[in-house]
């Protein structure tokens, strides 16, 4: 199962467009928050089933806080991340996820991509399409391939 996974895009299409029509076909979209009203339009951009959680700038949104889903045989965490201190350390988001028995947790918030094991959980966070923020400031996402029984790949991808 291909898996694209994306974060901050914050109303702003263009490069979500980008990502989408070059990583199609793909099973499933995540999208980890910041999404400043477009989780229609994202949706429908995406064409399969999606998990969307709000961010901090998701403001008067229905979107949950987080959720968790089960993919492949796989238990992953969604949040943004800004609940659990993730501009700091990513122990607590780690925590949680571990608490939770989730194997994977995928969030957003620094802007900046990063795939970690932490806690024993594998944390993906993968940057932000509209406003990057690592060195280099390319808009970035992740590529996730589950598959049942096998360990998750998982590959940040730049524009």
């Amino acid at each position: 199962m291909k898996v694209l996974v994306v974060s901050d895009t914050h109303g702003r299409d263009e490069s979500l467009e980008m990502a989408v029509a070059l990583e199609q076909p793909f099973d499933y979209l995540i999208h980890c928050g910041d999404v400043e009203g477009r989780e229609f339009f994202i949706e429908a951009l995406a064409e399969c089933p999606c998990t969307i959680v709000a961010g901090n700038n998701d403001f008067f949104s229905d979107l949950p806080r987080e959720d968790e889903i089960l993919l492949e045989g796989h238990k992953i965490m969604v949040t943004h991340g800004h609940n659990y201190g993730v501009s700091m350390d990513l122990y607590g988001v780690s925590e949680e996820a571990a608490a939770r028995g989730c194997e994977i947790v995928c969030f957003g918030h620094t802007h900046k991509p990063v795939v970690e094991k932490k806690n024993g959980v594998l944390v993906i966070n993968p940057g932000s399409l509209s406003f990057p923020r690592q060195e280099g400031r390319r808009p970035s996402y992740a590529v996730m391939e589950l598959y049942k029984g096998e360990e998750p790949e998982i590959e940040i991808r730049y524009l």
